[in-house]
């Protein structure tokens, strides 16, 4: 079905903006197919728990660079009663005065079951889509980013850092594949010193660009962030690793040559463990306070997190003129009624498009938002219109 809704609020004129203006799901979790035309900057997806929210907001944050919101494995992105393995998310997006059609999905016809990815119905990169689309989210999961894993934190730098640089994604993919090389000859005590002198090689420039591209975001973000914005808390984040630590005292050539000279080091006394990018922590304190983020309230940890974000989506909206979508799954959870208010106008005023979930409409009293109610009879989502308006 197709779900039209009025549009209750229109974006300022001085500010650029992105936004689907339509959005079809086949064979994706528990939808089957559905049809949305987007006819708003805030979209309210409001239905029970396990209706499907997080699903289409997960549908969304497929369309660009990574493995989406929940990082799911493939086989588990197919409609469960389809009996296939294909699945499919397409939108039509406005930006500025353009209108872009992006897909994502694996083909009914596919002989691998890959994802692809498709603008303008032509077969394109994740990189390519991410010079023209990004998306940013934040998800239940995601309130104990200050305290989960060091990987879970440089995961959502990297996420950061892709939206400006969509090479980046290109740059960590190699590192990563170049260390279980390196890794895996190790362990099966393979390879001559030529060979490890090469990968070693090739593992430090990544190692240095893929760290430098992360600090650079970190120190344009600290300036974004640090001073708090909206009613938001400022933040200062900071990255602790062996080559960050180089990278601060002397030029990118030497901390290669260094890293080239610690990996042989290591390699030659038995020892497989690199410095490097995928040993890195991404720190966060409150710059008022001084109190390290992994310290913080559950809420004081929720409003960091949400100040990182709008952060993120400002220097987007003022550096690239497309601030990114915004998907914000179960967002006021933990948020007070003052913050709730805040968030909602700060949205938009950074522009864009913003698509929100919850179970109570009461809890989004005060926002603007085109609202589509979302329920399943158990194996199905199904869309509505929402009675009313928020």
């Amino acid at each position: 079905m197709t779900v039209l809704t009025q549009q209750h609020h229109q974006p300022r004129a001085d500010m650029a903006e992105t936004r689907l203006t339509s959005l079809s799901v086949t064979g994706f979790r528990n939808y089957a197919s559905c049809q949305l035309d987007i006819a708003a900057s805030n979209v309210l997806l409001l239905g029970p728990n396990g209706a499907g929210k997080t699903n289409l907001l997960e549908a969304i944050s497929m369309l660009a660079p990574g493995r989406g919101l929940r990082r799911a494995r493939g086989e588990h992105l197919p409609y469960a009663a389809g009996g296939t393995r294909s699945w499919a998310v397409a939108s039509c997006i406005s930006i500025a005065d353009e209108t872009y059609r992006i897909g994502t999905g694996v083909p009914a016809d596919s002989d691998t079951g890959q994802r692809i990815m498709r603008r303008d119905e032509e077969t394109v990169s994740q990189s390519d889509i991410g010079r023209l689309f990004s998306a940013s989210w934040i998800t239940p999961s995601m309130d104990g980013i200050f305290t989960d894993s060091p990987g879970t934190r440089r995961r959502f730098l990297d996420r950061q850092v892709i939206a400006f640089d969509a090479a980046h994604i290109g740059r960590t993919n190699r590192y990563e594949k170049m260390l279980r090389e390196r890794n895996a000859l190790l362990a099966e005590r393979r390879g001559d010193a030529a060979w490890f002198t090469a990968i070693e090689a090739s593992l430090a420039a990544a190692a240095v660009a893929v760290t430098a591209a992360r600090q650079s975001l970190i120190t344009d973000l600290n300036a974004e962030a640090g001073a708090g914005w909206h009613g938001f808390p400022g933040v200062r984040l900071t990255l602790e690793g062996e080559v960050e630590g180089w990278l601060d005292t002397m030029s990118a050539l030497d901390a290669e040559d260094r890293f080239i000279a610690v990996a042989a080091a290591r390699r030659q006394a038995g020892d497989m463990t690199l410095p490097g990018p995928h040993a890195s922590d991404l720190t966060a304190v409150h710059t008022t306070t001084g109190t390290p983020a992994h310290l913080a309230s559950t809420g004081q940890q929720k409003a960091l997190l949400i100040g990182v974000i709008l952060a993120h989506a400002r220097m987007q909206a003022r550096r690239l003129c497309r601030p990114p979508v915004l998907l914000l799954d179960d967002v006021v959870a933990h948020l007070d009624t003052d913050r709730r208010t805040a968030l909602f106008e700060a949205v938009t005023i950074v522009g864009g498009q913003s698509w929100f979930s919850g179970t109570d409409r009461e809890d989004f009293a005060g926002l603007s938002a085109q609202t589509i109610s979302v329920s399943t009879d158990g194996t199905t989502a199904r869309l509505l219109p929402a009675e009313g308006r928020t």
